[in-house]
């Protein structure tokens, strides 16, 4: 049930391993995409998929085992991340969540195993959700570790799966029936725990990659006052598998971004005002990327002031090899030149620039490798991936030569 950016790949990654799959969405755009199997945005393995899928779209789910719930918790556009953040914080919206819960009970005449994945704060299943549950749902909270653009190898081979289970009598029934279901995806382990927890363990596990991206971009900032290399630190920090736990997320580069990241910190935020912590570190995470991309549009003023040449922007999605621009840091860098009064372009893909230009490697992208660059331009490349050019000056941020 929601067969958007992350339940339609879900649905396809189960119907490949042999399941009969029922879909729903309550949008007709995306309906009408499905039946068409068009894809309108990039995600590794789906298109494939869905041309060859058999997905049944019915909004009848009487008669099935388990039902996945994959339904949008969304945050005001100016929580996402592409723009500054506004002073106020907010939990997540869960009006859609609570309309689509309720429309399912209602329709359910036989029992079924209800298996919620959407991103919510600690409690809110408990104040929102269970109070609209009958006796034929038996309710199971798996919200998903996966990434737009890789939702299928994320969910066909997490790290573990999280699942979140209530107190009533059928409980373990649906934990059983969720985990044999699991077994004929992968053989990963799971982490059960309460509801409450797994709710916090959700989005702990998604403020935390923001952390580490936060982190690894000081040392950027670092290195590139004080004359160093970032890259030298993070090669060796990445070997540290067993104190630091993992080397991804910890390369150099622009801020977190995406559907889940920015919108998830604000959201954590709120939650500590609202229990009123000792201190919001959430706060500080968001407001550091924050700053963190003033100082990359500093760079890139001072670029322009001492050159005079035109501006571009090079990448508009939140991550390399994908066209979603949810929550792109690319964009807040993009706004905030613009609030300074900067004239530029933002692209997300060119190979057509003529003359000499001033440009900001906004995503990596593995193609913009091969772009050759006027004669005279000066490329800023946070990310220490664009290869040298003759007549060209490449700024790795944070990376001397």
């Amino acid at each position: 049930m929601g067969l958007g950016k992350l339940g339609l790949p879900v649905a396809l990654s189960v119907e490949s391993k042999g399941h009969q799959v029922i879909g729903w969405d309550a949008s007709e755009v995306v309906r009408s995409n499905i039946a068409a199997r068009t894809l309108p945005y990039k995600e590794v393995g789906a298109q494939e998929l869905l041309t060859n899928s058999k997905l049944e779209l019915s909004y009848d789910f009487n008669g099935c085992d388990i039902v996945f719930m994959a339904i949008q918790t969304p945050h005001d556009p100016a929580f996402e991340g592409s723009t500054r953040i506004p002073k106020e914080r907010a939990d997540f919206d869960y009006s859609y969540l609570i309309r689509a819960v309720t429309e399912f009970v209602q329709a359910q005449t036989t029992p079924v195993t209800l298996v919620l994945i959407s991103t919510v704060l600690p409690g809110t299943i408990e104040r929102e959700i269970k109070p609209l549950l009958s006796d034929k749902i038996n309710f199971v909270y798996n919200p998903f570790f996966i990434a737009m653009g890789t939702v299928i190898p994320d969910f066909t081979n997490p790290e573990f799966v999280l699942i979140g289970h209530d107190t009533h009598d059928h409980i373990d029934e649906g934990i059983q029936k969720l985990k044999s279901f699991y077994r004929t995806i992968h053989d990963k382990p799971f982490a059960i725990m309460p509801i409450r927890d797994a709710e916090l363990t959700k989005v702990a596990y998604n403020t935390f990659i923001g952390m580490k991206i936060v982190f690894v971009n000081t040392l950027m900032e670092i290195c590139h006052k004080n004359v160093g290399n970032v890259d030298n630190i993070t090669n060796a920090l990445k070997q540290a598998t067993d104190r630091l736990i993992s080397p991804k997320y910890l390369s150099a580069g622009m801020g977190d971004g995406g559907g889940c990241h920015p919108r998830d910190n604000i959201a954590m935020s709120y939650i500590a005002g609202l229990l009123e912590l000792s201190h919001n570190f959430f706060d500080d995470l968001m407001m550091a990327r924050e700053h963190q991309t003033e100082f990359l549009a500093n760079i890139i003023m001072q670029k322009w002031r001492d050159t005079q040449l035109p501006i571009l922007i090079l990448g508009r999605s939140f991550k390399a090899e994908t066209n979603i621009e949810t929550g792109s840091p690319a964009i807040l860098l993009a706004n905030i030149l613009d609030e300074r009064g900067l004239k530029f372009e933002h692209l997300q893909e060119t190979d057509f620039i003529k003359e000499p230009t001033l440009i900001f490697i906004g995503t990596k992208n593995e193609v913009y490798t091969h772009y050759n660059f006027p004669n005279g331009s000066i490329v800023i490349d946070p990310f220490g991936y664009i290869p040298e050019q003759d007549g060209v000056e490449i700024i790795r941020i944070g990376r001397t030569k």
